[in-house]
């Protein structure tokens, strides 16, 4: 199979917790992202966001990217690859500098993000990005964009989001034991809020859940800018974990249970309802569908709550530092572990805000389990990619941000990654 010569393709390879998942897309002259070829195949050697079993891992890839590859008669060389890992650090950090000739230059601009970004992090941790948000000149501030504006002095608040070193070296290695090289390594949060938000909903403030089998990843977005995020190594698979720990069954037999018939809000389920589960030892036992749901119920409002404790921090310290911090478009779960019914109804009950389940938006495919929230992440690393693309076509250079069609366009751009 030869490689079509396509400056148009991109791909994009999640490997969770529960599954690997492949991308080819072809970015479409609107914009539009069109999925070519997709693969997925169940993950093994993948425990809570990091590599536990390499050569499982290799394999787990392979299979993937040989389905993408077939599906699409393309052969892959390159991936944009996700990261998620209970290390994640977030941060926000201040640089200024003098501007030049009077006028904001956008060389002015790269000085002070270089020197928010100087910061000295652990021999552990790497940056994978550094996200400017507002701008402060002289006394003005909340500046979107400050090029061309007259002062004597710029800052710059940046958002820096870092990971633990040898995790992401052992996560690219796999991939690298493929054949396949990584173009660019992206904090799954970043990449699951590209595909299921709007722009909208940015500005007025939204916390978005990617809830998968082993991490919970939450990225809390206001007045248009990415505030923070916060990974839980806590997630799915312990629901499942419950399940067979309560009623006395396998793993996998209870995550077969919990997608067939469990429910996150135990009133919703009509009593006296029962099904037919299975037991250790090969049994059949009956099992009312109302206890099974109260189970499930107690552990999802649990890992709400460690969300909702996450929020109200956040919005306590950027009340304090007078920054906009209201989520008036809610909360928005993605993600594996959000497609259990009744997850809407008790997250609703737990943050007494608006709460919605979403799939990935503006994408392409005949392939329907594309549209699924499980592939939010892999879309949503398209959309990275695809923006990526653009920001080196028109001579983005590692600290050079370039000022596009609108801000958020802009915002995009400025999403950088650290080798």
């Amino acid at each position: 199979m030869s490689k079509p010569s396509s400056d148009n393709v991109i791909v994009a390879l999640d490997i969770g917790t529960a599954n690997v998942s492949a991308l080819l897309g072809e970015v479409l002259p609107d914009g539009q992202i069109n999925v070519l070829g997709a693969g997925t195949t169940p993950s093994r050697g993948m425990k809570k966001g990091g590599v536990n079993d390499l050569e499982s891992v290799v394999r787990s890839i392979q299979r993937a990217v040989d389905k993408a590859e077939l599906m699409a008669e393309y052969q892959i060389s390159d991936v944009f690859l996700s990261l998620s890992d209970s290390h994640i650090a977030s941060r926000i950090e201040k640089g200024m500098g003098t501007i030049s000739d009077q006028e904001v230059s956008q060389e002015d601009m790269d000085r002070a993000i270089h020197t928010a970004k100087s910061i000295k992090i652990g021999n552990e941790q790497r940056i994978l990005h550094v996200i400017p948000q507002e701008f402060t000149i002289d006394s003005q501030d909340g500046i979107r964009n400050p090029l061309g504006l007259s002062g004597f002095r710029i800052e710059v608040s940046v958002h820096l989001i870092s990971c633990h070193s040898a995790m992401a070296r052992n996560i690219i290695k796999a991939v690298e034991s493929c054949g396949l090289k990584v173009d660019q390594l992206v904090y799954s949060g970043l990449a699951a809020s590209n595909a299921v938000i709007t722009d909208d909903e940015r500005e007025l403030g939204v916390c978005v859940v990617d809830i998968g089998a082993g991490t919970m990843d939450v990225s809390i977005w206001t007045g248009g800018f990415f505030r923070h995020t916060e990974v839980f190594s806590y997630a799915g698979n312990a629901v499942t974990s419950d399940i067979a720990f309560a009623f006395g069954m396998s793993l996998s037999s209870a995550e077969e249970v919990k997608i067939k018939y469990g429910c996150a809000m135990s009133e919703m389920i009509r009593k006296g309802d029962t099904i037919n589960v299975p037991s250790i030892g090969g049994r059949v036992c009956s099992l009312e569908r109302q206890t099974l749901s109260e189970v499930i119920e107690a552990r999802y409002t649990e890992l709400m709550g460690l969300v909702n404790q996450t929020i109200d921090v956040v919005q306590s310290k950027l009340r304090d530092d007078g920054v906009k911090h209201y989520l008036s478009a809610g909360v928005v779960f993605t993600g594996g572990a959000s497609q259990i019914d009744g997850l809407a109804e008790c997250a609703e009950r737990v943050f007494r805000n608006q709460v919605r389940v979403c799939k990935p938006l503006k994408v392409a495919t005949s392939t329907d389990c594309v549209k699924e929230p499980y592939h939010s992440t892999v879309v949503g690393l398209l959309h990275y990619a695809k923006d990526n693309q653009v920001s080196e076509d028109v001579g983005c250079s590692a600290f050079k941000p370039q000022f596009v069609l609108n801000f958020f366009g802009r915002l995009r751009s400025w999403i950088k990654k650290e080798f």
